[in-house]
């Protein structure tokens, strides 16, 4: 079985429900993933937008996500430590946690949620940067999945 991540808020490939974005609730959906490699110690979860006008924007930054439940529940809070021992970083919004989609008035933008099966626990404190993770992930990513979705305003 291959490693993979989805997701009953929205398909892969269709828009994302505006409950998830800016123009509503603005929470995070609940994720699912099956399939994680032998070796699997945690999970990171980098959710972006590689079509934002000043270049990618990262949403969410979250990692040491326990391998066991194999998902994340809906409206995960903004803290930088969670009780399972996950920890979140700072999005582009400079916010702990998740930011949903925000685009510009005009054409939709892609939003790739991408997971990484992880070999360790990351030695990152919370409120760590993208370029922190993506350092810390070095020569430890197993496996990623990506599921992606659309919004525009």
């Amino acid at each position: 079985m291959s490693f993979a991540l989805n997701t009953s808020a929205f398909r892969n490939g269709g828009e994302i429900p505006s409950r998830y974005t800016c123009s509503g609730s603005d929470i995070s959906p609940a994720l699912k993933w099956s399939g994680s490699p032998k070796g699997t110690r945690s999970l990171a979860l980098i959710v972006d937008d590689p079509d934002a006008p000043m270049g990618t924007w990262t949403h969410w930054l979250i990692w040491n996500i326990p391998a066991q439940p194999p998902s994340l529940p809906g409206g995960v809070p903004a803290d930088g430590e969670l009780r399972n021992g996950a920890r979140q970083g700072r999005n582009d919004f400079n916010r702990l946690g998740y930011g949903g989609p925000c685009p510009p008035p005009g054409k939709a933008h892609r939003y790739f949620f991408r997971i990484c099966a992880v070999d360790t626990l990351l030695e990152l404190k919370p409120g760590g940067s993208r370029s922190d993770l993506e350092r810390a992930l070095k020569g430890h990513v197993v496996s990623q999945a990506v599921w992606m979705g659309t919004f525009r305003r």
